[in-house]
């Protein structure tokens, strides 16, 4: 840790922050010195970085000073507390929450997709949901080579885009459905074990969810498409980790499903898995612990009378590119 830049992780003994470490290091960021954060009563615990033992901190506003970059994923209440302290610090705040996304002058980004917009921070950029970041890896190259016009997306939300509560209750009840025991809710609203729960976050005036919501602006914002038609209904279901994603998308120009194949094949942080003839397509089990988002059963939409709908299937680990991942990336574009 001789050369390079002063890293914070500020939740890092959550889901997304031990999977910053663990990104951290992957990626061989040029890290000189890392300072791990959480709440008091995990200070004093250690976790490896580099084969060395780093001792987790309790996390104050003076943490901050001499810190480069400061990788947040304590939730949003956390991030909004301690954001002037890391502003006023001189380090550039990487924010996993949604307490910041839609703030004007904070940039939404997702590096495949909009990495110009990092540059214009104010101290604070924002990861997008982890939906949609899945989502707009796949979808922004063909936006740009046909222009998306509208966009129906139906999500198959991991247990662990509840963090590590949801998998741990998820584990939970499987074995107690199996073992016919009683269960008792409490990370989610309904039973998860064999289950799906068509409610993710808090409903809002318009019957829609907040997560919901979350993909529809939040995809205007990155794509700079503030008149693009988005509809959403997330689900949870009852798989570890890795999100997936029904995508039926409406372009402005005729679209082959040969063409959507042959774009995002060169495009960044996708793999295409198409070839149902062998039985590949996404799918969450081989999505997990994988950098790309997989993309597959690319297929015309025969309920419209033109060539301009395409129906695709995505599938992305939400914790790595959903989370962790896109954060590391984006402190990328500053060395």
């Amino acid at each position: 840790m001789s050369q390079g830049f002063n890293v914070a992780v500020a939740g890092a003994t959550g889901a997304v922050g031990v999977e910053m470490i663990k990104t951290l290091e992957k990626r061989n960021f040029p890290v000189r010195n890392l300072k791990l954060l959480a709440s008091k009563r995990s200070a004093g615990k250690t976790a490896k970085f580099c084969g060395t033992d780093v001792t987790i901190e309790e996390m104050t506003p003076e943490s901050f000073k001499g810190v480069d970059f400061a990788l947040f994923s304590a939730g949003s209440d956390i991030s909004k507390e301690y954001r002037k302290a890391v502003v006023d610090a001189g380090a550039l705040m990487i924010d996993n929450s949604s307490a910041f996304r839609m703030e004007d002058d904070v940039p939404l980004v997702v590096p495949e997709v909009n990495p110009e917009d990092a540059k214009l921070h104010h101290g604070v950029i924002a990861n997008p949901n982890c939906t949609t970041i899945i989502m707009l890896v796949a979808v922004a190259p063909l936006h740009r080579a046909k222009k998306l016009v509208r966009l129906v997306a139906s999500t198959y939300q991991a247990a662990s885009g509840a963090g590590a509560k949801g998998m741990a209750e998820l584990e939970l009840q499987t074995r107690q459905l199996l073992n016919g025991e009683a269960i008792q809710p409490s990370a989610f609203a309904h039973q998860i074990g064999f289950n799906l729960i068509p409610h993710i976050d808090s409903f809002q005036d318009n019957d829609y969810t907040k997560e919901e919501m979350k993909m529809v602006k939040e995809s205007r914002k990155i794509l700079h498409a503030p008149e693009l038609m988005v509809s959403c209904t997330s689900v949870r279901v009852p798989i570890l980790r890795a999100h997936s994603e029904s995508l039926n998308m409406e372009f402005a120009e005729e679209v082959t499903p040969d063409e959507v194949r042959a774009i995002l094949r060169s495009a960044a942080g996708v793999t295409v898995a198409d070839d149902p003839a062998n039985k590949l397509y996404p799918m969450p089990k081989d999505a997990t612990e994988q950098y790309n988002v997989l993309a597959g059963r690319i297929r015309q939409d025969i309920s419209r009378s033109d060539n301009r709908g395409i129906e695709m299937f995505v599938s992305g680990d939400q914790v790595l590119k959903g989370a962790a991942l896109n954060a590391v990336q984006i402190a990328e574009l500053f060395i």
